[in-house]
C-alpha cells in the first residue's frame, strides 16, 4: 500500500521518469482547461493543440483521469479555411495579399472541444474541432475523430466510427450518474477495486448499492 496521496499538481507522476506528465499544472493558455490527473504520453501537452488562435477563442475543455497517449493532436477552429467562397485559399494570413479577415460567420466554426472523463485517447489520433467525446470512451489509435463520440463506446479509424459499446444501458447509465472522478481521493482509492474488476456483473451490483446509497 502506498503511503503517498495521489496528487493533481504533480506535474511528474512516475518518479524518474519525464515522460509522462499530469498535464494541468503545466497549462499555461487560458483557453484550455484540463480535469485532475488526466495524463499524456510526453513531457509536455499544449504542442499537442494545434491551430489555437486567440482571436477565435475556442476553447478544449479535457476531463479528469483521462489518458493521452503520445502523438494525439486536437486540432482546433484555426486550421478551418473559408469554404463558401471560390477559393479556401487563407490570403488573409499571408503577406502582400489585399483581403481582410473574413467574418467569423464565413468560416467554420465548430465551437469548443470538449473531451469528458476517464477517456483514452489512442496514439497518434487526431482530434477535430468541435468534437465532444462522451465520459469513458476509448479512441483508437491513428484514429481521425470528426464528429461526436458517445459515452462508453469504443471508436476507431478515418473517420473514426462506433465499434461497440463498452457496456450495457444499465452499466452505462450506473456509471454515468456514479461519476465516480468526481470523488474525493481517499474514496477513489477505496473504489479502486471496483474500478478495476473485470467482472462486470460484479460491479454493475456494487455501483448499484453505492448509487442507492448516495441517493
Amino acid at each position: 500500500m502506498s503511503e503517498k496521496i495521489p496528487n493533481p499538481n504533480t506535474i511528474h507522476p512516475i518518479a524518474g521518469y519525464d515522460k509522462e506528465i499530469y498535464v494541468k499544472p503545466t497549462i499555461k493558455n487560458p483557453n484550455i482547461i484540463v480535469g485532475d490527473f488526466t495524463y499524456i504520453a510526453d513531457s509536455e501537452f499544449e504542442s499537442h493543440v494545434t491551430h489555437h488562435y486567440d482571436f477565435i477563442g475556442d476553447k478544449l475543455i479535457i476531463g479528469k483521469f483521462c489518458q493521452i497517449a503520445a502523438g494525439v493532436e486536437f486540432v482546433m477552429n484555426g486550421a478551418n479555411h473559408q469554404m463558401n467562397a471560390v477559393s479556401t485559399f487563407p490570403f488573409y494570413t499571408l503577406e502582400g495579399w489585399n483581403m481582410k479577415p473574413p467574418a467569423q460567420s464565413d468560416l467554420p466554426y465548430k465551437g469548443d472541444t470538449v473531451i469528458g472523463n476517464d477517456v483514452w485517447i489512442g496514439q497518434n489520433a487526431t482530434i477535430l474541432p468541435g468534437v465532444h467525446i462522451g465520459d469513458g470512451a476509448i479512441i483508437g489509435a491513428n484514429s481521425v475523430v470528426g464528429s461526436n463520440v458517445e459515452p462508453y463506446t469504443v471508436v476507431v479509424g478515418n473517420p473514426a466510427e462506433t465499434i461497440r459499446y463498452r457496456f450495457d444501458e444499465e452499466l452505462t447509465e450506473l456509471l454515468l450518474k456514479f461519476k465516480w472522478w468526481d470523488k474525493p481521493i481517499e474514496e477513489i482509492n477505496e473504489l479502486i477495486p471496483i474500478l478495476t474488476n473485470s467482472d462486470l456483473e460484479f460491479v454493475k451490483n456494487k455501483i448499484r448499492e453505492l448509487t442507492k446509497k448516495v441517493v
